[in-house]
């Protein structure tokens, strides 16, 4: 019996163009989880909640406050997994920030779905590790954060700005993954770039069209 979660195993077929937008097109939000400034996407806007708190609890409880007026009426959430192998300091508090969205997505039965950075870096340049141009060295840091934002603002439009800018066009790479999947691309896209969603572990289909 299929669950709310349960793996999609075939995504229907993306239509060619972006074109004229439909009144029932589904709305999903993208999330780029992090304990002081989550990136929140959704068609034709970014936004961001940023936590100011002084103790771990309060951060968590702003995040989550913060996310919750963006994806109580979303139909498909897509959020940013771990990129395994990757120590850095606060993994722990992220890691349980991370699953707190998640489960408040289950408790409101909100269907969801988790990216990998490899696989949102994939979907928005072709790689999960592109490199200098004109030194053929990988791109780290800024420079790699960059880039994706760079491929934001060449494919869809959408240039984000300030301090939370990374964050920003993270989520909205993750939210046109999700559109994608769901037969609503924004824009015309690669076999390179597209192999991302078909590697994706989406929910069930009914669930979210159901909604």
């Amino acid at each position: 019996m299929s669950t709310l979660f349960d793996v999609a195993t075939e995504a229907p077929a993306a239509t060619t163009a972006a074109g004229p937008r439909p009144a029932t097109i589904p709305r999903v939000i993208g999330l780029d989880i992090a304990m002081g400034t989550t990136g929140v996407a959704g068609e034709g806007w970014t936004d961001h909640v940023h936590a100011k708190g002084q103790s771990q609890h309060s951060r968590f409880e702003q995040q989550l406050a913060g996310i919750a007026d963006h994806i109580r009426h979303a139909d498909l959430v897509v959020v940013e997994g771990a990129a395994y192998g990757h120590n850095n300091q606060g993994a722990d508090a992220l890691a349980a920030m991370r699953w707190m969205v998640r489960h408040d997505l289950w408790k409101r039965r909100i269907p969801y779905a988790v990216v990998t950075p490899g696989q949102r870096m994939i979907y928005a340049v072709g790689t999960a590790a592109p490199t200098d141009p004109n030194t053929g060295k990988r791109l780290k840091g800024t420079a790699l954060k960059g880039v994706l934002r760079d491929s934001v603002a060449k494919t869809y439009g959408i240039t984000t700005e300030g301090p939370a800018r990374y964050d920003e066009a993270d989520a909205y790479i993750l939210m046109a993954m999700g559109l994608h999947w769901l037969g609503w691309p924004l824009a015309v896209v690669g076999d390179d770039r597209r192999r991302a969603v078909d590697s994706v572990r989406w929910p069930n289909r009914e669930a979210v069209q159901a909604r």
